[in-house]
């Protein structure tokens, strides 16, 4: 779905992955919790995709580059990242939680054919002032949108099957 013309969906810059990554660690470090490699590499693989993976498929990837690793070790991770507000946990109809390592207020577009979850900003949504009905309910912290639909390529792959 995205393409170089499409400068409202956000992709993390190496930059950024390396700062989110020594971030952690100087928390860590902060609050005595051993930053390992395992914990970097998993920080590191959600960092450095726009996929919004679940726990499987950041073990899958992570193996992959240290084949030691348990499954076990990275839902703990993830819960410990999240914990710690370093990722966030993206909210999915599907069974499986999906994660995001960026942390920049932004909104999801999800696609209801694949699942795709894809992030975007825009002014017009962040500027979303909740009804005074809310008020009624409690204080409002902050509004994250997500829009649902059909991505590019599950639009068309509909059309070429009409």
């Amino acid at each position: 779905m995205t393409n170089k013309n499409d400068s409202y969906f956000m992709k993390l810059t190496r930059k950024q992955v390396d700062q989110q990554v020594g971030d952690f660690t100087a928390a860590c470090r902060r609050e005595g919790v051993k930053a390992t490699h395992q914990r970097m590499e998993i920080l590191r693989e959600l960092a450095g995709t726009t996929e919004h993976p679940d726990a499987e498929t950041v073990y899958t990837r992570v193996r992959q580059r240290i084949p030691a690793i348990s499954l076990d070790t990275v839902y703990r991770t993830l819960r410990l990242l999240e914990k710690k507000g370093v990722i966030s946990r993206v909210p999915s109809r599907q069974d499986r939680a999906r994660f995001d390592a960026n942390m920049d207020h932004h909104h999801h577009f999800v696609c209801e054919a694949c699942g795709r979850i894809v992030d975007f900003n825009s002014t017009a949504l962040d500027d979303f002032r909740p009804p005074p009905e809310v008020a009624a309910l409690g204080r409002v912290d902050s509004v994250h949108v997500e829009l649902r639909g059909r991505c590019r390529t599950c639009k068309r792959a509909a059309g070429r099957r009409s």
